[in-house]
């Protein structure tokens, strides 16, 4: 009897994205497409917060350097993966112009996930190893449950831990270290 083993699922594409409803964010990460609908409200407040905090100091330079493009939810294609972190960042040395593209190419300096029930496994363990091997240099993980931040810095093509925040924190982190704002503030208490 000849038993043949069953063909592997076909690889997602970027068409596979491209026909996944408007309402949903979608991802393909090895291969396979990851779908998951829009943030939460807790997600959502802390996303927009924090966007809040950076745009003006760093994108527009007041009462900050300036010298960013700061993006919430961009579509990033790094290689054959394709990912949508909450917020990403890019020094304008590096990409003076802002692109008319649907998508980025260029892999962010900065990215910030927010972690949710829904999200934590892949932001974590699928998202985590694909930003370090595109080289971003530095990475956020926010936790609107635990009320915290981890920052992490690219060092080796490795992830170094730098900061770890709760509660009542000032945050002053690097990349985004010229300025400072509470960590209530993304959870609407500040």
């Amino acid at each position: 009897m000849n038993i043949q083993a069953p063909l592997p699922p076909p690889r997602a594409t970027y068409q596979d994205v491209l026909d996944t409803p408007e309402h949903m964010i979608a991802e393909v990460i090895d291969g396979v497409l990851h779908t998951q609908p829009r943030p939460a409200s807790k997600h959502a407040l802390a996303m927009s917060v924090l966007g809040g905090e950076l745009v003006s100091p760093y994108q527009r330079g007041r009462s900050g350097p300036g010298g960013w493009w700061i993006i919430n939810e961009p579509e990033l294609h790094l290689g054959e993966q394709i990912v949508v972190p909450d917020l990403a960042g890019w020094r304008r040395e590096r990409m003076p112009d802002y692109p008319d593209t649907p998508y980025f190419t260029l892999p962010p300096d900065w990215v910030c996930e927010i972690l949710s029930p829904s999200t934590r496994r892949i932001d974590l363990y699928k998202k985590r190893p694909i930003y370090a091997r595109a080289g971003v240099s530095h990475l956020w993980l926010i936790d609107p449950a635990a009320r915290g931040l981890e920052a992490f810095t690219l060092r080796g093509g490795e992830w170094v831990l730098t900061a770890t925040l709760d509660g009542e924190a000032d945050v002053s982190t690097p990349p985004f270290d010229a300025t400072t704002f509470p960590l209530a503030a993304l959870w609407g208490e500040a």
